[in-house]
């Protein structure tokens, strides 16, 4: 079963396309850029960007000044403008025109046989290698028409080529120079509306330099919030005083979604994504400051001109160029998950450290239950005191068995609190859970067993004692109660109300999910945070299941969380999309097919384990997504809007009521399964 195509979606496909150059041969330029443009449509791309004078070559000097080479060009781009008539994608084409008196370094936008625009080269470099006064004059005050291809046609920087039926896809573009200004007019284009900003270069290679033109593409695409397709004149462009290496960069939002090969041999390169215009359109609604500055540097001059065209994408399967991330909270770059370890793991001490500074001193008490977030929690706790200058001990660490606890796990808690020097203490919350059960009148209080009786009451009775046992704690022993409740377990309810999970004085994981949690177990490890004995246990704990323990198992399993709300890893990436996108759930299913439905295919972050590494079918993301769909948007708000305070540690997740996301606690989640239903069912 397959999905529509990914332009139903919300994303565009896009290239940068270096094809090799014919120094001054336009008809061969115009061949060779054709055969780039055939593949192009092959593979579904709804915009091809093509290097800066592409047709005449760039290093040419005062060859462009010559009319045969300028007739020759005007034939050329002529023999492109009538092949792309057969072709899907709007071609973006480099050209020396004349008009007047002026000739212009222009970008030629060419699409299903007709000239759309042109935008000329704003900004003429004339410094150390570069000599274009003398040949061109800046595009940059001009506005009207230029006759191309024998029709006469919009001429001027402000030109945006919107797409009727590609909701968001809206091409602005600039030439070479006009990205290393401090003003590009990309920056003012994005502002009006365009999201897909493409610059035709030929900027010469020298040490470094590719690297810079990246940094600039990068930035250029994140402070946009806009996808930048960027092409350079690569092989067979003159090599008289300077060199070409055919750099290919697609970039969205500040992240590199593809570059080809640079130097290719008989040219040839392309970079091909598929940019997210989905994504592009909420960041900036999310992003208010972007349309106040719309307003203050776009009011009051003379708007940008919007010029229409169909595209007609293709309505099938044509897959998904671009990685999306199995794990959007844990980058599969391993220097990249280095440093976002080291920033979470620091940010959770900083604000533990910054609440003990504030209110005098407390010490802190956490239950222990040797589950992944308490651990978390006490490592977060221990390094906490080290910053303070206070001795370990000054972390109360409480294991509380209750009906279900395992003796792994117990055994856990208590070698880990040990190893790390914490003050620990069993309480058996066994008698006094008994006591309340008997006192309501539960089943349990008379001897009955099984499922029926294993209900909420009878799990909430063992959560609720833990969490008045520790508040009371910490009124006697002078301390705050630190909570433990992640990220993931807050978006899904996953939790008893007004107990640990839900409830603290400070929560050091309200902003950790739990996929992070284990990396940054992992990354504990692998540093050497602590010593030997710790990063034993952290082993041990890294490989048990996740559990409550509020439930006794049969026949040696014991109650899983996952098997309830789902697998982490699969609702962490839906988490994600949802509250940094505002995705449909529809297309966090088709994204999250292409991430799981391979093991093999994708990336995982560094020393993922084997053993648990999953493949996930469309029936199977269909059925978490609807679990998290009704948990997140139905019945879990009010647990959330009540949550206490702890410090934002991911991009596009967090959950306070007093932050990221606020809504109201008795909402309906059926407009969001109404979309499911357009999920293809197996």
């Amino acid at each position: 079963m397959t999905f529509r195509s990914a332009y139903h979606h919300g994303f565009a496909r896009v290239a940068a396309c270096s094809p090799r150059t014919a120094v001054a041969d336009p008809a061969a330029n115009a061949e060779a850029l054709l055969v780039s443009a055939r593949a192009c449509h092959d593979d579904g791309v709804a915009v091809a960007v093509f290097p800066e004078l592409g047709l005449s070559g760039y290093a040419i000097d005062d060859l462009l000044l010559q009319d045969a080479l300028l007739d020759a060009v005007e034939a050329a781009l002529q023999q492109v403008v009538e092949a792309s008539a057969q072709l899907l994608p709007v071609l973006v084409v480099g050209a020396p025109l004349r008009h007047g008196n002026r000739l212009v370094n222009a970008a030629v936008v060419v699409h299903k046989g007709q000239v759309l625009g042109v935008a000329p080269k704003s900004y003429l470099p004339n410094y150390r290698e570069f000599y274009e006064r003398r040949h061109f004059q800046p595009g940059d005050d001009l506005r009207g028409e230029i006759v191309v291809a024998g029709a006469s046609v919009p001429l001027g920087p402000d030109l945006l080529f919107a797409a009727e039926d590609v909701p968001g896809l809206v091409l602005h573009v600039e030439v070479c120079e006009d990205l290393w200004v401090p003003v590009p007019p990309s920056a003012l284009a994005a502002l009006a509306g365009a999201t897909v900003l493409a610059n035709l270069s030929s900027s010469p290679v020298t040490v470094g330099r590719a690297a810079h033109r990246e940094l600039l593409v990068r930035s250029a695409s994140a402070r946009c919030i806009a996808a930048y397709v960027y092409a350079a004149a690569g092989d067979g462009e003159s090599t008289n005083d300077l060199a070409w290496d055919g750099q290919t960069l697609v970039h969205e939002n500040g992240v590199p979604l593809d570059a080809a090969e640079r130097f290719v041999e008989g040219g040839g390169a392309r970079a091909v994504a598929d940019v997210d215009l989905g994504l592009l359109r909420s960041l900036r609604q999310h992003n208010g400051s972007f349309d106040d500055n719309r307003r203050t540097l776009l009011d009051g001059r003379a708007p940008f001109r919007r010029i229409g065209f169909r595209l007609d994408p293709p309505t099938g399967d044509i897959g998904l160029r671009r990685v999306v991330e199995r794990f959007p909270f844990v980058p599969a770059d391993a220097d990249r998950l280095e440093q976002d370890c080291y920033e979470a793991y620091n940010i959770q001490v900083a604000g533990l450290v910054q609440r003990l500074r504030a209110i005098g001193g407390p010490k802190a008490v956490i239950g222990v239950s040797g589950g992944l977030d308490s651990t978390q929690a006490m490592l977060v706790a221990a390094k906490a005191m080290d910053r303070l200058g206070r001795p370990r001990s000054d972390v109360l660490a409480y294991t509380m068995p209750g009906f279900a606890t395992g003796e792994t796990s117990k055994s856990a808690a208590l070698r880990l609190a040990t190893a790390l020097g914490a003050t620990v203490e069993v309480l058996d919350i066994r008698p006094a859970a008994e006591q309340m059960l008997r006192d309501l009148h539960h089943p349990y209080a008379d001897g009955e067993r099984g499922d029926d009786v294993y209900d909420v009451t009878f799990e909430n009775v063992q959560a609720g004692l833990r969490y008045d046992y520790l508040f009371r704690l910490a009124n006697h022993r002078g301390g705050i109660v630190v909570g433990t409740g992640d990220l993931s377990e807050m978006a899904l309810g996953w939790s008893t109300y007004g107990v640990g999970d839900q409830m603290s004085h400070y929560n050091v994981n309200a902003g950790v999910p739990k996929t992070l949690i284990q990396h940054l177990i992992r990354w504990v490890v692998a540093s050497g945070q602590f010593d030997d004995d710790v990063a034993l246990v952290l082993t041990e704990v890294l490989a048990a299941e996740i559990s409550p323990e509020l439930v006794p198992g049969r026949d040696g399993v014991v109650q899983s969380s996952e098997a309830k709300v789902g697998p982490y890893e699969l609702q962490d990436f839906t988490l994600f999309h949802v509250v940094r996108d505002g995705a449909l759930p529809s297309k966090i299913a088709f994204m999250a097919l292409h991430a799981w439905a391979d093991v093999e295919a994708g990336r995982w972050p560094p020393n993922f384990p084997d053993d648990k590494r999953h493949a996930y079918t469309l029936e199977q993301i269909r059925h978490w997504l609807d679990v998290f769909v009704r948990r997140f948007f139905g019945f879990s708000q009010f647990k959330r809007t009540a949550v206490p305070n702890g410090p934002k540690v991911v991009d596009g997740g967090a959950l306070s009521p007093r932050g990221d996301w606020r809504a109201p606690s008795d909402s309906s989640p059926q407009a969001w399964l109404d979309d499911l239903e357009s999920v293809p069912r197996v």
